[in-house]
């Protein structure tokens, strides 16, 4: 038997919707691999699934889309990894490999896609099932602990930068400081731009300025440069007017979230006009993740973590909700 924490049924997270639970270990098929999950992030998407502001999540579900572990067993047909390799299990879990999408480096807007922990189980389990060729390679320079945000707050902010056009010199804005932007900013930095942040949390800009930002405000205050490029991590619909009017002519607005609340009415002069550019980020391709973790392990980067064991899920959730601690929550499967 393994120990999971299982979703019945969405509800908001202050009414603990996680329920311990003891199951049988899946069997992988064909193409698959047993995972033995030591460590898995907590995000934010995990929130918006177990919330339902994500629609149609399999039930009950296993969530959790950022587990690290050593391969226990492997399916038929599987080569590579072998048992007692360290891997990851990231969002993306399987495409169709066949569409237009698939076939031209943009696998990430597949529409049939799966995602771990919201059409499959995923690693709030003592155990995960991968597809082989969706399973990552862990840099050895990284603990399990430090690893697991890297596998979505880190992939997602690394496609944000390069969707944002952002240029080695330039300066980067960066709205909402939680665990993707605190990874995104170290990349940025390592590239040498300046980055503005504006964030609701004092401690949370606290940490901003301690990772180098250039100038640090609330989350209504404008930066006092125009700016190059711009992100939007928090899921705030309201800011996207404002990240605008605060870009430079010609400049990139990445939106991050997988989810936002509505964004208000646009002005075209003041917000649109000078070939500002807005453009959403959708899941990420496996290259992504290569691409990510390779740079990562380069830098190296150094994500900040605060633990929590498999059974205190539900208040992982909360906590990252209320924005209560700094940098990534990381679920120790084996506490």
């Amino acid at each position: 038997m393994m120990r999971a924490m299982v979703l019945d049924h969405t509800a908001d997270v202050a009414s603990n919707p996680l329920q311990f639970r003891e199951l049988p270990p899946p069997e992988p098929g064909p193409g698959e691999i047993l995972v033995r999950v030591s460590v898995c992030g907590v995000c934010r998407t995990d929130l918006h699934v177990i919330e339902g502001e994500l629609p149609n999540p399999t039930l009950p579900l296993i969530p959790g889309h950022q587990a690290v572990g050593v391969v226990s067993r492997v399916g038929a047909g599987v080569t590579e990894p072998s048992a007692g390799e360290r891997v990851g299990i990231a969002w993306l879990q399987h495409t169709c490999r066949i569409c237009e999408f698939c076939t031209s480096g943009r696998e990430n807007l597949c529409e049939h896609a799966r995602f771990s922990g919201y059409h499959v189980d995923g690693g709030y389990a003592e155990y995960a099932l991968v597809p082989a060729p969706f399973a990552y390679p862990i840099p050895p320079i990284f603990t399990d602990e430090e690893a697991a945000p890297l596998l979505c707050a880190g992939i997602i902010g690394y496609r944000a930068l390069r969707l944002s056009g952002i240029q080695p010199g330039q300066r980067l804005g960066l709205y909402g400081f939680g665990a993707s932007a605190h990874i995104a900013i170290q990349i940025a930095r390592h590239w040498g731009c300046q980055v503005y942040v504006s964030s609701l949390k004092p401690d949370h800009q606290c940490l901003a300025r301690e990772l180098g930002a250039a100038w640090v405000g609330g989350s209504t205050d404008s930066p006092p440069d125009k700016l190059h490029s711009s992100i939007i991590f928090a899921p705030a619909g309201e800011l996207v007017p404002q990240a605008l009017r605060s870009l430079e002519r010609g400049g990139t607005l990445a939106i991050a979230g997988i989810h936002m609340t509505p964004i208000p009415s646009l002005d075209y002069d003041r917000e649109i006009f000078g070939e500002r550019i807005i453009r959403s980020v959708t899941a990420n391709t496996r290259q992504d993740g290569l691409d990510l973790l390779r740079e990562a392990a380069a830098i190296p980067l150094k994500p900040r973590t605060v633990l929590f064991s498999l059974v205190e899920a539900n208040q992982a959730l909360q906590a990252l909700k209320s924005g209560s601690f700094q940098g990534a929550a990381v679920l120790s499967i084996f506490a």
